[in-house]
């Protein structure tokens, strides 16, 4: 009886345990690293820095995209078993820029969704 109550107590304090973890948990968000202006034909790295405080087995980023005018060019899954490394982590794309280019990132967290997508755009010198 005695060993039965202590394992009750454990998963009860495991589960609130978890749950305080994600009550302080917030929405995945992104930030785009990637120049104001380039020439024409230029090849550049786009950097998008994701963030999300939280980062475990039953909450985490599930996915990361990137568009570039409108057209899906980068789109990074995760899973419970496949998170990412950390709560704030980095992905790049390489782009070759040929015209003035709005870059939008997004994240999202599989319990509370994702702020506002990112904006970045790139004019021609």
């Amino acid at each position: 009886m005695l060993r039965k109550t202590g394992l009750i107590i454990v998963a009860v304090v495991i589960i609130f345990t978890s749950y305080a973890g994600a009550a302080r948990a917030n929405k995945s968000a992104t930030a785009i690293e990637a120049p104001d202006q380039v020439a024409k034909g230029t090849e550049i790295t786009v950097k998008v820095h994701v963030t999300h405080r939280g980062n475990s087995f039953a909450h985490y980023t599930n996915w990361v995209k990137v568009l570039v005018n409108g057209d899906e060019v980068a789109l990074w899954q995760y899973s419970a078993n496949n998170r990412p490394e950390n709560a704030r982590f980095t992905r790049e794309v390489q782009l070759t820029i040929n015209e003035p280019t709005e870059i939008v990132a997004e994240a999202n967290c599989n319990l509370h969704g994702g702020q506002k997508p990112s904006k970045k755009t790139i004019t021609l010198k």
